[in-house]
């Protein structure tokens, strides 16, 4: 292949995101190609993604593996980089993957890579509970990969072959508030209940106080949420919570299906 060829499209799924279009893509220009696949944006979202040099293609929105199999069909390059629109890639970054890739298209393999994402929530770079290295598996070949339609939330890549890790961080502009980050978990706990409901998994009594004492003890101890003081005391609490969101929801839909 030359050097000229084009190797990597950049995808951005985004609805309703007009204060992360332009930052996001800005740190996007060096790809090959830039797709942004839209849900259904009623704010400015598509017309500042044409403007930023993007090719617009719209999509409703059900889901997130979804909408990313979708963005799969639309890419010509060998290569493909999935991107949120709250995340940015610096040029450090930039660089390695254009050097990654270009190398493993040389070779053959690997088929992909995982990227490890820093977390800026509450306005602190976050290292501890769960949240770092955070490792993404967002660029791999688009051949070769294709989203689990079955998670709708936490969606993972199948990949045929292997991945590699790269060095460099994707930078996430993650939750600002605390409305708003317990707001999506709550949103990430009925969709999980909802997945595990579907697939056959009963919710037991002491699933509602042990799950979430577990999840605690998993993101303050083990992770080393206590590491981060006060914000990491308060966000273990708060997903130890939602897991209780999960498994409530998760037994009120057994209790449903068994009254049918």
């Amino acid at each position: 292949m030359s050097v000229v060829d084009p190797l990597v499209t950049a995808v951005v799924l985004m609805q309703n995101e007009a204060p992360h279009v332009a930052p996001c893509l800005r740190t996007l220009r060096w790809a090959d190609e830039l797709i942004v696949v839209d849900g259904g944006s009623f704010d400015d979202t598509r017309r500042m993604a044409a403007d930023g040099g993007a090719r617009v293609v719209d999509r409703t929105w059900d889901h997130w593996a979804a909408q990313r199999n979708f963005a799969l069909s639309l890419v010509t390059t060998p290569w493909v980089l999935f991107v949120d629109a709250d995340e940015r890639v610096p040029p450090e970054l930039a660089a390695e993957i254009r050097k990654r890739v270009g190398a493993a298209s040389r070779a053959g393999s690997p088929s992909g890579f995982w990227l490890p994402r820093q977390n800026l929530i509450l306005g602190r770079w976050l290292r501890h509970a769960g949240w770092y290295p955070d490792r993404q598996l967002r660029l791999f070949r688009a051949d070769r990969g294709r989203y689990d339609p079955n998670l709708r939330v936490h969606e993972l890549v199948e990949l045929q072959g292997t991945a590699e890790n790269l060095c460099e961080h994707l930078l996430h502009h993650n939750y600002v508030t605390w409305r708003q980050f317990w707001s999506k978990q709550v949103k990430y706990a009925r969709t999980e209940a909802a997945q595990l409901h579907a697939v056959g998994v009963r919710a037991k009594p002491r699933n509602l106080v042990l799950q979430p004492l577990r999840e605690l003890r998993r993101r303050y101890v083990t992770l080393a949420g206590y590491r981060a003081g006060f914000v990491g005391l308060r966000l273990s609490l708060a997903l130890a919570a939602a897991n209780s969101v999960k498994y409530t929801e998760l037994w009120r839909l057994n209790r449903g299906r068994a009254s049918r």
